[in-house]
């Protein structure tokens, strides 16, 4: 039987990025009904600006971290803003194929313009080591855990006892309503589009460290993520940010063995796959008339 500590600090630490990013999608969808599937994308393209900032070295490194945030919340507001309009009375289906197109440009500029994968990101919190039962924890990992439970505490919050909070329950339970009653649906949706893009710069930075500065994989690693988002029916943050920790945690402990690492990547889908199967088979089950 391997070790399964170290693997078991790693997936903490990647769930709660997942988890991070999964309460990201969700408060997005709630607002707008836009799942956007160029989360990860934004991010990783954060994480390379960042990069070149650090190696270019004419600017001080907390401005470089700070710049990934900004360009995730910046280019997440703007999209939202020139695209969120037009298709705001399309399908949901039509809008996340819109942000599809997002994530090609996006994947297709990373790579004309850093070409090969550079360098990853060392954050100075990946220098703090510490001992846990046995295994070795870096900062970078401990706010990894931290950052999502305060992610989704505060967006619960947000949403409890903000005016603006309040008004995205409203365009998530009914869009024409809130919008006869006065309130300014774009600029709600707007400050939807920034929270989520700041979330997920702030995610790409710490996935860029943790994982490496892989072009093509951080784009991906939105799948954990909208898999984290699907199990909590892009609806209860709490059951994302639960399952955005499982997935890093089971992902990552079955690195350890050798026999299934390989399709470890799978993960998510399998994760997904069974809680909606189960969802399913529990509407069934629920009596017609019953409260859910």
């Amino acid at each position: 039987m391997p070790d399964l500590k170290p693997f078991l600090v790693l997936g903490f630490a990647l769930g709660g990025v997942f988890a991070m990013s999964g309460v990201g999608l969700v408060v997005l969808y709630r607002a707008t009904g836009v799942l956007n599937l160029a989360y990860g994308a934004i991010g990783a393209t954060g994480a390379l600006i960042t990069w070149s900032l650090l190696d270019a070295g004419w600017v001080p490194d907390w401005v470089a971290y700070l710049a990934c945030i900004v360009f995730g919340g910046a280019a997440t507001l703007l999209y939202g803003v020139l695209f969120g309009p037009p298709f705001s009375a399309r399908d949901p289906l039509v809008k996340a194929t819109a942000t599809l197109g997002l994530l090609l440009i996006l994947l297709g500029a990373m790579q004309w313009v850093w070409g090969r994968d550079p360098h990853g990101i060392t954050l100075p919190t990946s220098r703090w080591n510490y001992d846990l039962f046995d295994a070795r924890v870096s900062g970078t990992q401990v706010i990894g855990v931290v950052f999502a439970i305060v992610v989704t505490t505060g967006t619960a919050v947000f949403l409890r006892v903000t005016k603006v909070g309040t008004a995205m329950r409203a365009l998530a339970d009914d869009r024409e309503i809130t919008a006869t009653l006065g309130v300014p649906v774009r600029r709600v949706e707007a400050a939807a589009w920034l929270g989520s893009g700041l979330v997920c710069g702030g995610a790409g930075l710490l996935l860029s460290n943790l994982v490496g500065l892989d072009i093509v994989g951080l784009t991906f690693l939105v799948i954990p993520a909208l898999a984290a988002a699907l199990i909590g029916r892009l609806h209860s943050l709490w059951v994302t940010l639960a399952a955005g920790f499982l997935i890093g945690i089971v992902q990552s402990s079955l690195t350890a063995f050798s026999e299934v690492a390989e399709y470890r990547t799978l993960t998510p889908f399998v994760l997904a796959i069974l809680a909606l199967l189960w969802f399913a088979t529990r509407r069934r089950q629920t009596p017609a008339g019953s409260s859910r």
